[in-house]
């Protein structure tokens, strides 16, 4: 009867906290439950997995969690990764500043075919601005065509052939038409052959300019002694300026070949070299001729100006002295 009664105190003694705080014990119990669920509404709410990028990071989510810091260093935010995409677009910039660059260059040729001495001399391989683009292959061979089919250098063939004939130069080649007509061949191909190769194949090969860069300023003699270098000093494509290689080798080049076509007599090393340096030498005048032009044509326009003006205040001078007789007013007429 005790062990009962102390079986019945013991659960009201186990009871009793229990029904005094029944919500703390519920919480108890229930606790690991909620915990459970807890977890997978977390798990729920996680943000989706961060989207793997091209070059192998990952976006930060707005999950508050901070991104590991990555062992690559830092890079400012102005500067550009070399990419493909910023490689071409470098490329396609270099091609434009490219286009631009011929395209100018382009204008200051078209420019330079309206040159002439005396409306009659071409001198479309001149130019005056010291800071003209470079030429590309093409543009040197289009300059060297253009200088070929104008009629200057038929004329000036003509000229030349028609002393030949008259000197009887290569008696092989005879008189009358037949005879002028080999001189006139022999010297149109010889300006052709040579400077196909000294201002178009070797210009472009040696990356040299086969215009001459008029200096138009300064003293007379540092004026003369810049035309006549320029036969055996030329300015470079990339700006700067050395030997003149292309036209010398052009002229000797020109004269090798044109041994083919002239008497056997002619046919010879010696006759070959004198002939590449005469026709450097021949363009010593004519650069001289191009560099004081534009004085002389200054020169001859002032003193024209000049009779125009005397012309002028003589006229007014006797105009003066003999004054015009001044016409009678009308007379009423009678009633």
């Amino acid at each position: 009867m005790q062990s009962d009664l102390r079986l019945i105190l013991c659960g009201v003694l186990f009871w009793s906290p229990i029904a005094a705080h029944p919500q703390e014990h519920a919480a108890i119990l229930i606790a690991p439950i909620a915990t459970h669920n807890s977890a997978a509404e977390t798990l729920n709410q996680l943000p989706d997995a961060p989207l793997a990028q091209e070059d192998g990071t990952a976006l930060a989510q707005s999950s508050g969690l901070q991104q590991a810091p990555s062992s690559a260093p830092a890079q400012n935010s102005d500067v550009q990764p070399d990419t493909p995409q910023n490689s071409s677009s470098q490329t396609a910039t270099q091609t434009d500043t490219e286009k631009s660059q011929h395209e100018k260059a382009e204008e200051q040729l078209k420019e330079q075919e309206h040159q002439r001495v005396a409306g009659v001399m071409a001198t479309f391989n001149t130019t005056s601005n010291h800071n003209a683009l470079p030429l590309s292959p093409g543009q040197k061979f289009r300059l060297f065509f253009r200088s070929e089919i104008d009629p200057w250098p038929f004329l000036l063939a003509s000229v030349v052939s028609g002393i030949g004939q008259a000197d009887d130069s290569y008696p092989e080649w005879g008189q009358g038409v037949q005879g002028y007509a080999k001189r006139f061949g022999a010297s149109y191909s010889d300006a052709f052959i040579g400077n196909f190769f000294g201002n178009a194949v070797l210009t472009s090969v040696l990356h040299e300019d086969p215009r001459y860069f008029q200096k138009g300023s300064g003293s007379k003699a540092s004026r003369f002694f810049w035309a006549a270098s320029s036969t055996v000093w030329c300015k470079r494509d990339k700006g700067g300026w050395g030997p003149n290689y292309a036209n010398i080798g052009g002229n000797l080049i020109g004269s090798a070949i044109a041994r083919s076509y002239y008497p056997a007599s002619e046919r010879n090393v010696s006759d070959t070299i004198t002939d590449g340096l005469t026709v450097s030498a021949e363009g010593i005048v004519g650069s001289e001729i191009i560099e004081f032009w534009p004085d002389l044509a200054r020169h001859m326009k002032k003193k024209h100006d000049e009779k125009l003006a005397r012309q002028a205040a003589q006229r007014d001078a006797q105009n003066a002295a003999h004054p015009a007789p001044q016409a009678a007013p009308p007379t009423k007429p009678q009633p």
